[in-house]
């Protein structure tokens, strides 16, 4: 059962959207592998921060895309710092 989440935007150019796992997945993912983490371990880091991310999820039925991002990289950052800097930097840099 996927919990109903809407994540607000932080400029308010676009409307909130619903919370996707696999969204949070694929970008714990892509910043591991930005730095060069091997694609099993970057699969693990992912599991675990996404499953870290879901429990603080749990009791709120919205959160804004900054929230989302400040908890996910910190605990992706206890798993892997510089790939956890990537994560926080990514709005920035691209």
């Amino acid at each position: 059962m996927g919990l109903a989440i809407d994540i607000v935007k932080h400029d308010g150019t676009r409307d909130s959207e619903s919370f996707s796992r696999e969204k949070l997945h694929k970008s714990i993912v892509a910043a591991c592998l930005s730095v060069r983490t091997p694609v099993g371990q970057a699969e693990s880091i992912a599991n675990a921060v996404s499953a870290s991310v879901m429990a603080w999820l749990e009791d709120k039925p919205e959160v804004t895309s900054n929230d989302l991002r400040v908890v996910t990289a910190k605990h992706l950052h206890s798993h892997h710092p510089d790939a956890a800097y990537m994560y926080e930097q990514y709005r920035i840099t691209i």
